[in-house]
């Protein structure tokens, strides 16, 4: 199991990706634009479009960030990691409104087909912001995998679907050179029903932080391996979990020789937290100690970790 990032790296890593969206964004945005007015290609000013718009949500991420990554306050005992969750849903309203408007201009392509003139603008600009985004893309998945951010997840969907969209656009610019006039619209149309289909997916991803779900499998699998692996610990019971931004919170009942002191059940008690933490940082741990005496079959149950 790949070592946990600690809060600072988690930090860095989000940061350093929020950044370097937001400044490809506002890159691509001033070619787009560039090029829309020298070709007058639909898929273009729906390229331009989309790229504003990532802009505004990158914008937005690097804002929401700085709250979610913000450390515990007197008002915010907990964090502020489901901010982190609120900026994956405003994306996904960013998302959906690139996806309309893509849809509405592609129509209308479709429907009144033009000549698209100065295509090598197009294609070089084209061309340009698929290396760029290229670049983003993989720098955003590398993140991803590290810190398993909501924000980041939904920024990288917006440049993901930009591969996409300047792939199209160089297919329309060259089809509509007299082969297919209705390119330009078609293409367009497409690249706009995949961003819906990937602002549902944010969405579902960001509400299912929201709701407090549990750890992964594998994750809670680690915590009762390092409960009944130490001596001096019998089991544990009612379990729960939750995840808010790169931070996790664990509690459980401990059961517990009830002949042991006091002391000799708190020192075990630490030194299972700090195994934990050691293994699932940044993460808070809450135990209560159980004498076995008080535990119930029905006990068992509630520890949701299957055997």
């Amino acid at each position: 199991m790949k070592q946990p990032l600690d809060s600072n790296q988690y930090a860095y890593l989000v940061r350093l990706a929020a950044f370097a969206a937001t400044a490809t964004a506002l890159i691509l945005v001033l070619l787009k634009l560039y090029a829309w007015f020298a070709t007058d290609a639909s898929a273009m000013l729906a390229s331009a479009t989309d790229s504003i718009l990532d802009l505004f949500a990158s914008i937005m991420n690097v804002v929401i960030l700085r709250f979610a990554l913000a450390p515990a306050d007197k008002e915010h005992k907990f964090g502020h990691g489901k901010a982190e969750s609120l900026a994956g849903l405003v994306q996904a309203a960013f998302v959906l409104g690139s996806a309309l408007l893509l849809v509405f201009n592609g129509l209308d392509r479709i429907i009144n087909p033009q000549q698209i003139v100065r295509t090598e603008v197009g294609m070089v600009v084209s061309i340009i912001a698929i290396v760029m985004t290229l670049s983003l893309v993989m720098l955003q998945k590398y993140v991803i995998k590290r810190t398993k951010s909501v924000a980041i997840s939904a920024d990288a969907l917006h440049y993901q679907s930009d591969l996409l969209l300047n792939l199209g656009v160089l297919a329309a610019l060259f089809l509509s050179q007299g082969y297919w006039l209705q390119a330009d619209g078609v293409f367009t149309v497409a690249v706009g029903i995949f961003l819906l289909i990937g602002a549902g997916k944010i969405i579902w991803t960001s509400v299912h932080h929201l709701m407090d779900h549990e750890l992964t499998d594998e994750e809670l699998k680690t915590i009762r391996t390092i409960v009944l692996a130490h001596e001096g610990a019998h089991g544990l019971h009612e379990l729960r979990t939750r995840q808010a931004g790169p931070d996790r919170f664990i509690q459980f009942h401990l059961e517990l020789d009830e002949k042991l002191s006091l002391l000799e059940a708190h020192g075990i008690g630490e030194a299972i937290e700090s195994e934990i933490i050691r293994a699932l940082a940044p993460c808070e741990v809450f135990i209560h100690h159980d004498p076995l005496s008080v535990v119930k079959p029905s006990d068992k149950k509630k520890s949701f970790v299957s055997d």
